[in-house]
């Protein structure tokens, strides 16, 4: 992405009433964030595929099995509920009210679990199974990502 194009972001962000933009081309990653009055900006180059491919499955094979086992011992038994979309979850409908689940909950398939809101549009997150909350993963107020897991289910 050239400094020009760039700079257009940057300044459409910082004159409008959006807060954060993430644009991704062949060349990176680009994600500009709004901070009161100041704008923040990373930006991140794709990987260059430097290593030869015999070295490439050499090193992996020694870095991942190391990796992987405090992942696969920190992942929730259960079924997984994720965010469908990048946003802000809300446990509950308005700052005051009451969450829409605890942990323990009864829940039915196509309950609502959550609110994400992305883009200023409320969007309720649903139960896509009936069962019991035993987790809640997902901080009020925070940032999510799009398949990170919210709750967990059994």
């Amino acid at each position: 992405m050239d400094l020009r194009k760039l700079k257009t972001l940057i300044d459409l962000v910082s004159e409008s009433n959006v807060s954060e933009l993430e644009i991704t081309e062949a060349e990176g990653k680009v994600r500009i964030v709004k901070a009161g009055t100041t704008v923040v900006q990373q930006v991140m180059a794709a990987p260059l595929q430097t290593v030869a491919p015999a070295a490439a499955a050499a090193a992996p094979a020694t870095g991942v099995a190391e990796a992987a086992a405090p992942a696969a011992a920190a992942a929730p038994t259960g079924h997984v509920v994720k965010s469908p979309m990048v946003g802000t979850f809300y446990r509950a409908s308005s700052p005051g009210a009451k969450a829409f689940v605890e942990v323990g909950s009864q829940i039915k398939e196509g309950e609502t679990l959550c609110i994400v809101e992305a883009m200023k549009i409320l969007n309720e997150i649903e139960a896509d199974k009936t069962g019991t909350v035993t987790r809640i993963l997902g901080e009020n107020g925070q940032a999510v990502e799009y398949g990170q897991p919210l709750f967990v289910i059994e």
